[in-house]
């Protein structure tokens, strides 16, 4: 049996790049996975076909995030989901993975943009935390998003990068708060990974040479080496840990 049988597990943003190959990860582990998509349909049913043919267990959940009252329309259809799979709506896993960025330096970001931002990378989080509190169960797990942009110096993207500050802030926040429940909260921050997401970071053999320079490892991450984090931080393997952020950009920086 897997690390995560017979638990369930929300990941955010799971129709393609890291948060598919984390819905993947988890659900090889065991647990059954929805699926969340904001508009991508087609691309959400393709991550829960790769992973029902590999003999795991999925479902599909559409809400936008970032807008008014999207966590409590992301679990009514979450418990939905579940039930029509015979599932109890119960939660023991969620991961805020989804996200975007709008590049934008401090003379041209706008304020629509640092909303957008903002809102999709740390207020939709909150609050799905908050509307989980009911559902997940004690002993769970959330692993929240971040990134390696959280500790060097990137202007163009200045409020991406905020916002994912606000985010590790918040994983250390709920840590403190959620441990009387034996709940772990932590946060993982890529680096360069090679996703449609930043595809012109890696369009050209130069381009991936340059970003994969950054690693000690000379090479770009894939999602797979992010999802392996995850499952672990997912896993009672991580139980002594909490509140943290685990650097995941191949030592970039070092």
């Amino acid at each position: 049996m897997g690390a995560l049988a017979g638990k369930t597990a929300l990941v955010t943003g799971a129709g393609r790049g890291i948060g598919r190959g984390i819905a993947r990860r988890l659900a090889a582990d065991g647990a059954l996975v929805a699926v969340h998509y904001r508009a991508d349909e087609t691309a959400a049913r393709e991550t829960v076909a790769m992973i029902t043919e590999n003999g795991g267990r999925a479902v599909v959940v559409q809400a936008p995030l970032g807008v008014p009252d999207d966590a409590r329309h992301l679990y009514e259809r979450f418990d939905a989901a579940l039930k029509e799979q015979g599932a109890e709506p119960v939660l023991d896993v969620l991961v805020n993975n989804a996200g975007t960025n709008t590049r934008g330096s401090v003379s041209d970001v706008t304020p629509p943009d640092f909303d957008e931002l903002m809102a999709l990378h740390a207020k939709a989080p909150l609050f799905l935390v908050q509307h989980a509190l009911g559902r997940l169960r004690d002993g769970g797990r959330i692993v929240n998003i971040s990134s390696a942009a959280t500790r060097v110096a990137l202007p163009e993207s200045i409020a991406y990068c905020m916002a994912k500050a606000a985010v590790e802030a918040m994983t250390r926040a709920l840590a403190k708060d959620l441990g009387r429940r034996g709940i772990t909260v932590n946060a993982v921050a890529p680096g360069f990974v090679k996703t449609d997401m930043n595809a012109r970071r890696w369009a050209t053999p130069e381009g991936e040479a340059a970003h994969a320079a950054l690693s000690v490892f000379r090479r770009m991450g894939e999602t797979a080496d992010i999802a392996d984090i995850v499952a672990f931080l997912a896993s009672d393997d991580s139980r002594w840990i909490t509140g943290q952020c685990l650097d995941a950009s191949g030592g970039g920086g070092l």
